[in-house]
């Protein structure tokens, strides 16, 4: 199924279950958890229920997902990974470095689907993208390595840029990596970057303003849990400092961001269902390889475009998937 035709059944709300599945999995009930940093149900975990729907598990019937939620406070996270563990549930999904190490820390034993992970082998969660090892096992988003492209793509927004700001969540190894690319494209763009790490939403006017103070001309805001539950914020701010910004993800866009960049989280968790389903029919997560996206895609907000004055070069526009009016 292509992206528009999946994002189209997906708005639709439509999920058709074989009769074969629904009597495959009648028999028994399944216990997974899934473990979030973020606050609650949003688009990505309706995706991944839909997922697991696709594939005949239906919460109430066949299925029960202990959800625990960190609500932005990564210290507890330990906490209920280990809840999960004393549940004995047969799986453990969840997202995001913080998390997914939590989950590898409370259990060597029970299978964890990262539903998505900026640099999983980078940041020491698997062995290998093939052979990830151990009991861990999911999707990359690949996060790390397209921080140059975002870079470049930043570039033919603002093309006279020669000073680039780029907001990341402080103290992640998915943040060391993240930079550590940036700093390298940055290098041989003979680009200057302007970083700011941020650790609570009280931090982002500062931010902003030391950015304004450095002379950034445009912005890249890596994508984590922490800008995802503040993207509002973050593009009002990025507005009112008038500053052409790049995103990892669509949802920034569809909140007034510029331009966004990358794979489709929601598309990522519904994938994730793929590798629950493997491991409750008796595949270990050490012989799953981590899937990498390989479908991208493009949003631009022309009306985000004209409030700051800039002309959308037609390099970036016919390359849109979406150009929003």
């Amino acid at each position: 199924m292509d992206r528009r035709a999946f994002l189209a059944t997906a708005a639709a709300g439509m999920v058709v279950i074989p009769a074969a599945a629904r009597a495959q999995h009648a028999g028994k009930v399944h216990r997974i958890g899934f473990l979030s940093l973020q606050s609650g149900l949003n688009s990505t975990t309706e995706a991944f229920a839909q997922g697991m729907r696709e594939l005949g598990y239906v919460e109430g019937r066949n299925l029960i997902v202990e959800y625990r939620w960190a609500a932005r406070k990564e210290e507890r996270l330990p906490e209920l990974a280990a809840e999960l563990v004393r549940l004995k549930v047969e799986v453990i999904v969840t997202a995001a470095a913080p998390a997914i190490e939590a989950a590898k820390r409370a259990t060597s034993t029970i299978p964890i689907v990262m539903a998505t992970a900026a640099d999983p082998v980078g940041s020491g969660l698997v062995a290998s993208l093939a052979r990830p090892g151990g009991n861990v096992t999911g999707l990359s988003a690949l996060s790390t390595d397209l921080a140059g492209k975002r870079l470049q793509l930043a570039r033919e927004l603002v093309p006279k840029a020669s000073r680039v700001a780029v907001l990341a969540y402080h103290g992640t190894s998915a943040t060391r990596l993240f930079l550590e690319e940036m700093r390298t494209a940055a290098q041989q763009m003979e680009v200057q970057l302007v970083v700011q790490e941020v650790q609570a939403a009280a931090d982002l006017p500062g931010a902003f303003a030391a950015m304004q103070r450095e002379r950034a001309q445009a912005l890249v805001v890596q994508i984590s849990p922490f800008t995802a539950d503040n993207a509002r914020r973050i593009v009002d701010l990025a507005a009112q400092h008038r500053l052409p910004a790049m995103y990892d993800v669509r949802s920034f866009v569809d909140a007034g961001g510029l331009v966004s960049y990358g794979p489709s989280l929601p598309e990522m968790f519904r994938r994730a269902a793929f590798y629950v389903d493997r491991i409750l029919k008796g595949a270990k997560p050490a012989d799953l390889p981590i899937e990498q996206p390989t479908k991208f895609e493009m949003v631009i907000n022309l009306k985000t475009a004209r409030a700051l004055g800039l002309s959308i070069p037609q390099s970036l526009l016919v390359r849109a998937d979406q150009v929003i009016e």
